[in-house]
């Protein structure tokens, strides 16, 4: 059995390296790089319960006992750890100490206040993704998987059966095809009957801090001044310290490359953190960027087969839970394309069909 994952970011590599561990032949295909678009650029952020009484409570909390697992099974260090997690007022101005119900850590030394401890080691989590969607992806290479540069146009069918993958200008020949391209994967609706697949743009930052910062993620409101404006901080094993939450609606670009980075956003988010602590505002931005999270309209992942199409799946849409939810869902996808089923986590709620599709089947060749 041959399958061809389209797409490096976390989900592909997650997918890859579980059907490879299989002993499945695998290729998958990336047009621009590993972890190019949300995947390199998002928070790392995992908690074990905080989908819960949702559908996605089994995968989330599968995928965090599997985060724990990994580091272990994978043989590298990507930066997991588990935090602290806060909840934090701020202000430009004015008291915010009213809101405060806990000791603020040392380093919080800005016009904010701690007002909740919203995780604990034991349910918090942290991961640098660029790094974990690296390595998934070297494991499964040196499991037997290829990593192809290419751009996807297009599905071999026969019969409505998958045949082949259209890459560049070549055929690539194929028992299944997993359509795992995140925002992107939108284009795919032109060969396959899937629902829509949104991006939400979102910017952020990384700062080398002027001294080290403990393991404390902190989800921020500020009520005074920048009211309205909600920055997520989490601090990484390396040193650094993301920050994120400031969006704009510019619309997908055709190629992760295209993505543009609003400089004065990036300023923003550097400015926000110097009010929340000195060793923030006085440390160097190492990295300004953008990336589009994908999501489905009902904010949930859309992943299994594809309706009437034998050897076509499809993973995507984990909007901001990507990174904490790609270990069950490489998982259980692996197990659906090898075994016919899943065992380890019910997909059912994410099937595709559960959405309206997309337009017509247009871009499928063969009799």
């Amino acid at each position: 059995m041959h399958v061809i994952v389209c797409g490096a970011g976390v989900i592909g590599a997650a997918i890859a390296y579980y059907l490879s561990a299989r002993g499945v032949t695998v290729s998958v295909v990336e047009r621009t790089g590993v972890a190019c678009a949300a995947s390199g650029k998002s928070g790392g952020f995992l908690a074990r319960d905080w989908c819960d009484g949702t559908p996605q409570e089994s995968l989330a909390r599968l995928s965090f006992d599997l985060h724990d697992d990994l580091p272990r099974s994978l043989g590298a260090d990507y930066g997991y750890r588990r935090v602290e997690t806060f909840q934090v007022a701020a202000g430009d101005g004015g008291d915010v100490d009213r809101y405060r119900r806990f000791p603020s850590p040392g380093w919080l030394d800005g016009n904010c206040a701690v007002y909740a401890r919203i995780g604990t080691p034991e349910n918090t989590a942290q991961i640098h993704p660029e790094l974990f969607t690296r390595t998934l992806m070297d494991c499964a290479q040196r499991q037997g998987a290829v990593l192809r540069t290419g751009c996807v146009n297009g599905l071999e069918m026969r019969q409505d059966r998958v045949t082949g993958v259209r890459v560049d200008d070549e055929v690539l020949t194929a028992d299944a095809a997993v359509i795992a391209m995140g925002p992107w994967s939108i284009l795919a609706a032109a060969w396959l009957p899937l629902p829509a697949v949104g991006g939400l743009k979102s910017h952020s930052i990384t700062i080398r801090p002027s001294a080290p910062v403990p393991a404390h993620a902190l989800f921020v409101e500020f009520v005074s001044g920048a009211a309205g404006e909600s920055p997520e901080v989490v601090p990484r094993a390396d040193g650094e310290v993301y920050l994120c939450g400031i969006s704009d609606d510019l619309p997908l670009p055709s190629d992760p490359r295209e993505v543009v980075v609003n400089a004065s956003s990036c300023n923003r988010l550097h400015e926000l953190a110097g009010r929340l602590s000195r060793i923030l505002g006085r440390g160097k931005v190492t990295r300004a960027q953008a990336c589009y999270r994908p999501i489905c309209a009902d904010a949930m992942p859309v992943m299994g087969r594809v309706p009437g199409v034998d050897g076509a799946f499809v993973a995507t849409g984990h909007n901001c839970w990507g990174m904490l939810n790609a270990p069950a869902s490489g998982l259980a996808m692996a197990e659906l394309i090898a075994d016919g089923e899943p065992s380890s986590v019910d997909l059912s709620p994410f099937a595709p069909e559960r959405l309206p599709a997309l337009g017509p089947r247009a871009g499928i060749s063969g009799p």
